[in-house]
């Protein structure tokens, strides 16, 4: 079972998705719950997960090539559409680079590498609606030490959750969707921007997620810090 919360027009909405039979989900919106009828899940079978295996012990009778990595599948985290491919077949992609683009409840998501590797096969197209559990990119992963580097740089500390900004009334205030964590300001103070504009990029549910702007103005202050832990709701960026 998924668990979501998430603000519709000022109002916090908490949402859970559950698989029952074939083709019907149970979801559960501020306590309703409605079975769901996904035709797509009906007509196709289930990709299997392809999770990482032992390579097979060697047997000294004669060289042998290395074993190969297993196939790694990336797949999606939650329903939504397809906005951009950036790899295609042959790619090597390394930890933490975009494979794949989707909106989903309103946000554009980056669906990252989790290791290095080379893509293998892409699954999914630009404008593609999937479901959550379908797979979108498969890639072979490289072999590589699992020690850091003697002159690898030393791991920074995380910053410690800070206290939810008071806004003050009438701002145009950009908000935080949902729980999680600031890795980019895209804004500084002063700056012009128009609606749909990204002001940040935060982590949430695995996935680096574009918060943009609704409205155009002028940025008055910038109220978090990269790094930095927001709630739900929690101001972002004031707007004049």
């Amino acid at each position: 079972m998924k668990k979501f919360k998430f603000t519709i027009e000022g109002k916090e909405v908490q949402a859970t998705v559950e698989p029952k039979e074939a083709g019907v989900l149970s979801v559960t919106i501020n306590e309703n719950t409605y079975n769901v009828e996904v035709p797509e899940l009906t007509k196709q079978a289930p990709r299997p997960v392809i999770h990482h295996a032992a390579a097979p012990a060697p047997v000294f009778t004669k060289p042998i090539a290395a074993a190969p990595v297993a196939s790694n599948t990336v797949a999606a985290p939650l329903p939504g559409t397809i906005t951009k491919v950036l790899v295609k077949e042959g790619d090597k992609v390394k930890k933490g680079d975009t494979l794949i683009t989707m909106e989903a409840m309103k946000m554009e998501n980056s669906i990252t590498a989790e290791a290095d590797g080379i893509v293998r096969k892409v699954h999914v197209t630009i404008n593609q609606s999937v479901n959550q559990g379908d797979a979108l990119v498969d890639f072979e992963g490289l072999a590589l030490p699992k020690t850091a580097p003697a002159d690898a740089p030393a791991p920074q500390p995380t910053a410690a959750p800070a206290k939810p900004v008071a806004v003050p009334a009438g701002a145009n205030t950009v908000t935080a969707p949902l729980p999680g964590t600031i890795t980019k300001i895209e804004v500084k103070e002063g700056q012009q921007l128009n609606p749909g504009d990204t002001v940040v990029v935060m982590e949430a549910m695995k996935m680096e997620n574009n918060i943009t702007t609704e409205f155009g103005g002028t940025v008055k202050a910038i109220l978090v810090q990269q790094g930095q832990q927001v709630q739900n709701g929690q101001a972002l960026v004031e707007m004049a």
